[in-house]
């Protein structure tokens, strides 16, 4: 999330908190491992027809490809919208490859990545019919620039070329000149530094074509127009009531990724998530053939699942590219002295606050930032390694060489929301650790709202807090970049640069490796910045959230890669 703009960082903190909240990153098949995986579930060869339930707490609001913030083509929405490029539709670490959607590649760029050019593929139409032109993609990123429209990733209008200015086509006629469009097929982008990774961000909605004569402006989201599988015969209160039926202008030999097998999705949302969970495990009726885009599993609920093998095979894993942390703000006092935050380090119990998280099938513990996939550049680092408990006694000493002989009281800020991640429990187990090595933790419980806006805040951040940060694309780029890049700094508004570190080495580095476009190089890059940086103590890694999902009995070919790991729609069969 490298963003500057006070009212895009808002929306995208905000986006990263719904995608925990709700798992917009959540579930793969049990029986796939740790990584995600593939499985038929019900018996037999996946076939067309049918029709897929989806059961959702949260409504699906917002239907416009603009105000939409998904990456990686997401779920129901990569149902309706193509983008210039997606995520590759496989299991585990295969799926976290970008791939051609409406383009022929993924990209071409120039020598130094500051310019980006992508052929449309032949016979690609609308709902409608009509053909799918540059000029509808190139239509449909300026109106996401307007600010009734607003709500999707920032990244364009920080990248291109005068995307800061831009107020979107419905007041400047003229459009973006950093979006060219020299011919029907053919789009190139102006950016105003190098973006090795740009084929990520052409994943974003944003990049779904929107044909000009049809757009209805902030009415759009009841019937936008189709270049998927699907197109929305019916919207109810913003979502809450979606059904999708087939497009029959979309050609399967222009889309290798979406498998599209069920004739109709019903998307029934505002459903109590113990609700949800109940309908899926019974699956009786239309239920049988039900999925979940935003409701896991707890504890309670796996350890009842646990005795029932046949209800077990039915529960789905998933990673996605997220880290909850302990973070220090350097500029409040003790947490200025290294030794303080070292000893901090030393101090915490990864299995305790594993355990409050929901316990080991729900949170792995880390001791990296980075999540570990290989995508992301992992590094394998512990730099001050506390075991699976803790270690109490190095912490005392180095609290006593910052001048702690008898140790220190300090207070630690969380949210009082049951999200797992920064929630009371977990607040409770970081106390009990750090007070057998002479640490008093005063705990203060905020409100979401509060907390989120303390934690962000340069002026008002307290010196210790829980916190969590998820990557919009599986890379090293949108994890360290807004934590630790010293010119995303925000002073005015939502700030994620916790430790308000602006060290030119850091930020020359983070520089030189978005210009790679070579994504292995960039992630081996990427790692070893992170350790690096790690050296500092400037947080504490505690562990990265797993996410557990039921399906219904009759669903067919279950695939969740490790780039969002949601259950892929696209791929899933109810016959």
């Amino acid at each position: 999330m490298r963003h500057s703009s006070v009212i895009s960082r808002r929306v995208a903190a905000a986006a990263v908190s719904v995608v925990l909240a709700s798992g917009a990153a959540a579930c793969g098949p049990e029986d796939a491992g740790a990584k995600g995986g593939t499985s038929g579930k019900a018996a037999g060869a996946p076939q067309k027809g049918g029709t897929l339930t989806v059961l959702n707490s949260e409504a699906q609001s917002d239907f416009d490809p603009a105000r939409l913030y998904t990456s990686g083509g997401g779920n129901v929405p990569s149902l309706v919208f193509r983008t210039l490029t997606t995520r590759n539709r496989e299991a585990g670490a295969a799926g976290t490859r970008v791939v051609p959607d409406l383009a022929t590649d993924t990209g071409r760029p120039n020598k130094d990545a500051t310019e980006w050019t992508y052929t449309l593929k032949e016979g690609l139409k609308f709902e409608d019919g009509t053909p799918i032109t540059s000029a509808d993609v190139k239509y449909g990123i300026e109106r996401s620039f307007a600010a009734e429209l607003s709500g999707g990733a920032p990244y364009l209008r920080d990248w291109l070329v005068g995307g800061d200015t831009y107020q979107g086509p419905y007041k400047d006629k003229k459009g973006l000149a950093s979006i060219v469009t020299p011919d029907a097929r053919t789009i190139v982008f102006k950016l105003k530094k190098p973006e090795g990774e740009f084929p990520f961000v052409a994943t974003q909605t944003q990049f779904a074509p929107v044909p000009k004569a049809k757009d209805s402006g902030t009415k759009y989201e009841e019937h936008p127009v189709s270049s998927g599988p699907y197109k929305v015969v019916k919207n109810e209160n913003d979502g809450e009531h979606l059904v999708l039926e087939r497009n029959e202008h979309w050609d399967p030999k222009t889309d290798e990724e979406r498998k599209a097998y069920p004739d109709k999705i019903d998307v029934r949302s505002g459903l109590d998530e113990a609700v949800i969970n109940q309908r899926l495990a019974t699956s009786s009726g239309a239920d049988a053939s039900a999925v979940t885009t935003d409701t896991n599993l707890g504890p309670a609920e796996l350890a009842q699942i646990g005795s029932d093998k046949a209800l077990a095979a039915r529960v789905g894993t998933g990673h996605f590219g997220f880290t909850a942390y302990l973070a220090f703000n350097p500029k409040v006092k003790p947490f200025d002295n290294p030794k303080v935050r070292q000893a901090i380090s030393y101090a915490v119990n990864r299995t305790s606050v594993v355990n409050a998280a929901g316990g080991s099938a729900l949170a792995e513990a880390g001791t990296t930032f980075l999540p570990e996939q290989k995508s992301f550049g992992f590094t394998p680092y512990d730099h001050f390694p506390a075991g699976r408990t803790g270690n109490p006694e190095k912490a005392k000493q180095l609290l006593k060489e910052a001048g702690y002989p008898n140790g220190l009281t300090v207070t630690l800020l969380h949210s009082t929301a049951q999200n797992r991640l920064t929630s009371p429990e977990v607040a409770t187990a970081v106390q009990e650790a750090l007070g057998k090595a002479g640490i008093t933790v005063e705990l203060d419980g905020q409100e979401p709202n509060s907390f989120n806006e303390k934690r962000w805040s340069v002026k008002d951040a307290p010196g210790f807090f829980l916190s969590r940060w998820g990557a919009d694309w599986p890379a090293g780029g949108p994890f360290l970049a807004p934590i630790f890049d010293g010119r995303q700094i925000v002073t005015d508004g939502s700030n994620y640069n916790h430790a308000q570190l602006n060290d030119p080495a850091v930020n020359k580095e983070i520089d030189e490796i978005n210009k790679l476009t070579d994504l292995g190089a960039a992630a081996a890059r990427w790692g070893a910045l992170d350790k690096k940086i790690g050296e500092q103590a400037l947080d504490v890694p505690l562990f990265h959230p797993v996410y557990k999902r039921l399906v219904g009995k009759d669903v067919k070919n279950v695939v969740i890669s490790d780039w969002t790991g949601v259950l892929d729609i696209s791929q899933v069969a109810v016959k």
